[in-house]
């Protein structure tokens, strides 16, 4: 990211970059490498160790930032996972941490497990494609007696079928309640889904009359709704790190590529018109990361205008990466096209990067009704 780093994030970075350099080594893609998907535990509990799943947790549970700016610590790790394709639901599981670092009370030796690697969680949130958002939770959380029954499908649950819990936003009444739900329970049934990311794993996860204790809530119930908001922002700027990331490795290639390639006696670099389309997209990239950063800085400073920064990163960033890649696997030319080089790993991350949390044409909506009325005083919209 473009924020200045502090020593101890630099050293953090770099930590990062070596460990991802060794767990995924950036080779050629084996033919029929499709999936399934399985998160190596043993490396994730060594992730958690060098500080991963620390940053939103609280110190009683081993928690802890660097810097006091959470989501600028993580998201220095969420970039280093798009520049080399990390495995392991970074983004998920510290969601899952940071919802349930609301209710440290009910829910510290869960915080513990997750922050020590040992336990994996992930959010569920999402159940229609055409609509992410708090607003469109259907699943129902109704209280019986002590415990809490929950009925409905959750989708495009990242790690579905590796997770010990399940974060469940649902809603009682009119309001929302998330809930942690063993992956255990009787009820709970997984289910695979196709994944164009052939290194990271979503499935659908089915409650039918599933019953957990009260205490598994996190919060009083039906009042959840600001939480999930905030949940929203803060994994829409770590999703655009990640985007950024995966961008920023891919001009990186190409730059080289275009060194390194000889056509009609002249390495590609020397071509004037491909010297522009490189300018044009490193424009492109500043700009993705201007805004990803400035998305960041105001959730971690608490800024009223992180909703609306968060979505307009979202909006941008998400729909540039994979018109990015795309541009990047011209400029390969034939070789880029082909199943062993790994550029068409990176245009698989951007593409579902494009449609997770909601896709941009949703986070521009949102940004209308946000803005729809409003005018800076003294202009003549505002007279």
């Amino acid at each position: 990211m473009n924020f200045e780093l502090t020593d101890d994030q630099e050293l953090f970075r770099q930590t990062a970059r070596r460990y991802l350099a060794k767990l995924t080594p950036m080779g050629p893609t084996p033919i029929g490498s499709e999936g399934p998907f399985v998160i190596d535990r043993e490396a994730w509990r060594a992730a958690a160790e060098l500080g991963w799943t620390a940053m939103f947790a609280p110190e009683s549970a081993g928690g802890g930032s660097l810097s006091g700016r959470p989501v600028s610590d993580l998201a220095i790790i969420a970039e280093e996972f798009g520049r080399q394709l990390g495995v392991g639901p970074l983004i998920p599981v510290n969601i899952a941490i940071r919802a349930l670092a609301g209710d440290p009370q009910r829910h510290g030796s869960t915080l513990s497990e997750l922050v020590s690697g040992t336990t994996l969680a992930t959010w569920a949130v999402a159940e229609s494609a055409e609509r992410w958002s708090p607003d469109s939770v259907t699943l129902r959380a109704t209280p019986v007696g002590t415990e809490i029954e929950l009925t409905g499908t959750k989708r495009y649950v990242e790690s579905a079928l590796d997770a010990d819990i399940f974060v469940v936003v649902a809603r009682t009444g009119s309001g929302l309640t998330q809930v942690v739900v063993p992956a255990s329970v009787g009820g709970v049934r997984t289910t695979r889904s196709k994944s164009l990311d052939l290194r990271r794993e979503f499935g659908t996860v089915t409650l039918d009359h599933v019953r957990v204790p009260l205490t598994s809530t996190v919060g009083a119930l039906g009042d959840a709704q600001p939480a999930v908001q905030q949940l929203f922002h803060i994994a829409s700027v770590l999703q655009c790190a990640e985007s950024v990331g995966v961008i920023d490795r891919m001009f990186e290639m190409t730059r080289q590529y275009m060194d390194d390639r000889v056509a009609f006696g002249r390495p590609l670099a020397a071509f004037q018109v491909l010297k522009h389309r490189a300018a044009d997209l490193l424009m492109s990239l500043e700009s993705a990361k201007a805004i990803t950063d400035a998305a960041i800085a105001a959730l971690d400073s608490g800024s009223a205008e992180a909703p609306a920064l968060a979505d307009a990163a979202q909006s941008y960033v998400s729909d540039l990466a994979p018109s990015f890649v795309q541009e990047c696997l011209q400029i390969h030319g034939g070789i880029g096209y082909t199943w062993e080089h790994q550029l068409h790993l990176f245009l698989r991350r951007a593409t579902v990067n494009r449609m997770l949390l909601g896709s941009p044409e949703q986070r521009r909506q949102a940004l209308e009704t946000r803005f729809r009325g409003w005018a800076p005083e003294g202009s003549l919209a505002h007279a």
